[in-house]
């Protein structure tokens, strides 16, 4: 299966110096498999050493000198690790944590050789306030689920997937493309894009195959925290973990995920398993302007699960659940989860993940977008149920912040709709409403940014 990140890692390693790469993502979204895959590819030396299995290899990097531990590996493996031909690789570094901090004299004496670390629940075993990452002299690649056109290139539609990629506004969609592109999102949706559950689906063709490996990845999510929570924090972690996917498309009240804890730590259950990626925070702003982050009310969020297959199976919805009424189950949260999810996939990789939503809250006038995103200004990302759907909060926002572009996703295919609103002042000003398929929510960003900066010129 082709993941786009090898485009990122071929960019990494042409670089004449450097920094040592630490993949960031929750477990099983792919990192080691796309190490192995890269290093294949590229026909070099992968010097593969898993800290969690073979804990002992940490006394390794206790020196400071890198040419020594670079020789010591020679002799210990028998491999041949000359820069360029090479790949050093920290698997489950996690496990031990100190290794990390080695990291900085690679970058400072031998930025030649190319070194990758990768972890799972990283924030777990960093929490202790004695340890500090070697800031400025590593680089982080964030990793999430296969998007909906990685899960087309493992179907074999790697026609379908080129299209979506160079699709552009204005472009022709046939009802047959329309048509079959929807059946294949409503399997993506049921199958989810952690890789073992897709390979699976790919081999079999069988949705049950599938949703026992679901159940297995989210049994071993639990097994992670009982290896890196502390044994007080494991059972409030479990609750959150599982009450979650409740609040995809809501704002969190900590008192509905449990009364019995206070809310600081429910607060900091929370933001462990988002900066986990086992969770993703969707943080309120207020969008006057850019960056979102500089209005952030970061009290205020909504959350995503990890992945929308996952979610689909702790809502216990299998593939006959996800069909027509795909944007109504579970009031929409499905689609919402599916739509952020794409999102932040179609970040730069070297991003940490964001999201932000806008919401105004008043007795007679209460109004919410689903997401707001980076253009030439802030851009709403609308949600809607089916083909259509009033969209009074998007036109709300679009008078009150003055934006010349708003996107909705639903079932229908693409349109681009030119219209007026009237301002504060009663005069008249144009934007458009870009409309997409909801198979299109991993393009939204390429496609808003080529509309602002056709507007802007």
């Amino acid at each position: 299966m082709i993941r786009f990140h090898l485009h990122t890692l071929n960019d990494w390693f042409a670089q004449k110096r450097h920094k040592p790469l630490i993949l960031r993502g929750a477990r099983q979204v792919g990192k080691s498999t796309l190490v192995r895959m890269f290093a294949q590819r590229r026909q070099l030396e992968l010097i593969d050493i898993n800290l969690e299995r073979n804990p002992e290899h940490a006394e390794l990097f206790a020196s400071n000198d890198t040419r020594q531990i670079v020789a010591t590996l020679r002799l210990l493996f028998n491999r041949n690790i000359e820069a360029g031909k090479a790949i050093l690789f920290l698997d489950e570094i996690q496990a031990q944590p100190g290794v990390l901090a080695s990291l900085r004299y690679f970058y400072e004496d031998m930025p030649e050789l190319h070194v990758i670390a990768a972890g799972s629940l990283l924030d777990f075993a960093l929490a202790s306030p004695s340890f500090s990452m070697p800031v400025g002299r590593i680089s982080y690649l964030h990793l999430y689920p296969m998007s909906f056109v990685e899960f087309l290139q493992a179907m074999g539609e790697q026609g379908l997937a080129e299209f979506l990629t160079a699709w552009h506004v204005g472009d022709a969609l046939p009802d047959a493309l329309h048509r079959k592109l929807m059946g294949l999102l409503r399997q993506c949706m049921a199958v989810g894009g952690m890789p073992e559950a897709v390979q699976a689906f790919v081999d079999s063709n069988d949705f049950r195959t599938c949703e026992a490996i679901k159940q297995d990845l989210l049994a071993t999510f639990a097994d992670d925290f009982a290896k890196y929570a502390r044994t007080q924090d494991q059972a409030l972690i479990r609750q959150v973990f599982r009450m979650a996917p409740r609040f995809i498309g809501r704002k969190v009240k900590y008192s509905e995920i449990t009364s019995a804890m206070p809310a600081a730590r429910v607060g900091k259950t929370i933001q462990q398993l988002a900066m986990a990626r086992v969770l993703h925070k969707v943080v309120r702003s207020s969008a006057n302007g850019l960056p979102l982050a500089a209005e952030e009310k970061s009290k205020f969020f909504k959350l995503l699960f990890l992945d929308v297959g996952l979610v689909s199976t702790l809502f216990n919805i299998g593939w006959l659940g996800l069909q027509d009424d795909v944007m109504l189950v579970n009031q929409g949260a499905i689609a919402e989860q599916w739509v952020g999810q794409e999102l932040l996939g179609a970040l730069d990789h070297h991003q940490p993940p964001h999201l932000h939503y806008w919401a105004r809250e008043a007795r007679s006038s209460s109004a919410e977008v689903d997401f707001v995103i980076e253009g030439v200004q802030p851009v709403p990302v609308e949600v809607k149920s089916g083909k259509s759907g009033a969209l009074k909060s998007l036109h709300l926002f679009i008078r009150e912040k003055g934006s010349p572009l708003a996107v909705r996703l639903n079932a229908d295919r693409p349109s681009l709709l030119s219209d007026h609103y009237n301002d504060a002042n009663g005069a008249r000003k144009p934007y458009q409403l870009l409309s997409l398929p909801l198979y299109m929510a991993g393009q939204v960003r390429r496609l808003v940014s080529e509309r602002s900066l056709a507007s802007s010129i």
